[in-house]
């Protein structure tokens, strides 16, 4: 195997860095395409931990903001679950 490789040229290893650093560009540049995609960079997320308990812990405003995003995010998940049914549906 060795031999096969002092075969090659002076400098082929820079290609081969060359074609692995592209792939890695390319996989980060898909994943965070479908990460914005699939709203993954929402930023009141932090908010879904919070629930009525939480309430004497919490800033008014801060637990209004909280329930109102639980809302929000459990109207989203509906919506994500339905289109999931629909496209299971189609596919069987």
């Amino acid at each position: 195997m060795a031999d096969f490789f002092n075969s090659f040229e002076d400098g082929w290893t820079i290609y081969l860095w060359l074609i692995a650093g592209a792939a890695i560009v390319l996989t980060a540049i898909y994943w965070v395409r479908w990460a914005a995609h699939n709203d993954q960079f929402d930023e009141d997320i932090k908010y879904v931990v919070f629930d009525e308990n939480d309430k004497d812990k919490m800033d008014p405003a801060e637990f209004e903001k909280a329930m109102k995003v639980n809302k929000a995010q459990e109207e989203l998940r509906k919506v994500y679950l339905a289109k999931e049914a629909e496209r299971k549906r189609r596919t069987s």
